[in-house]
């Protein structure tokens, strides 16, 4: 499986955007697709994730109520949808997958494929 991130650029505190995940190579129906981000200096945060099969979802606290995660089957693409865009959620966000038990989906280290980041200006 080949992942590929689309949709950043530079918005205004408050704005929305919507970021893209492709997905090509194969089926994805045993994997969880999930975003991260990393900002200048500070490790890599999970975002958000939804399970291919079934859609069961999870959000981090720091953008919960503010960001939605969803996909199109057909189009074996993952959405992640932010609105109310704060200086702080400037970042590379990162588009991953993998195939490991859901207690661990938050954890960066347990992904085994990667998108090659889009990055998010958010200007105060």
């Amino acid at each position: 499986v080949q992942l590929q991130a689309s949709g950043g650029g530079w918005v205004q505190a408050g704005d929305s955007l919507r970021l893209s995940c492709a997905a090509s190579g194969g089926t994805l129906n045993s994997y969880k697709l999930a975003w991260f981000r990393q900002a200048p200096g500070k490790e890599r945060e999970f975002v958000a994730v939804i399970r291919w099969s079934g859609g069961t979802i999870r959000y981090a606290d720091s953008v919960k109520g503010r960001v939605t995660i969803s996909k199109d089957t057909a189009k074996n693409t993952v959405f992640l949808q932010m609105n109310g865009l704060k200086p702080e959620d400037t970042a590379v966000y990162y588009c991953a997958a993998t195939r490991i038990v859901w207690s661990e989906i938050e954890n960066h280290w347990r992904y085994d494929v990667w998108g090659q980041g889009t990055l998010v200006t958010v200007s105060s």
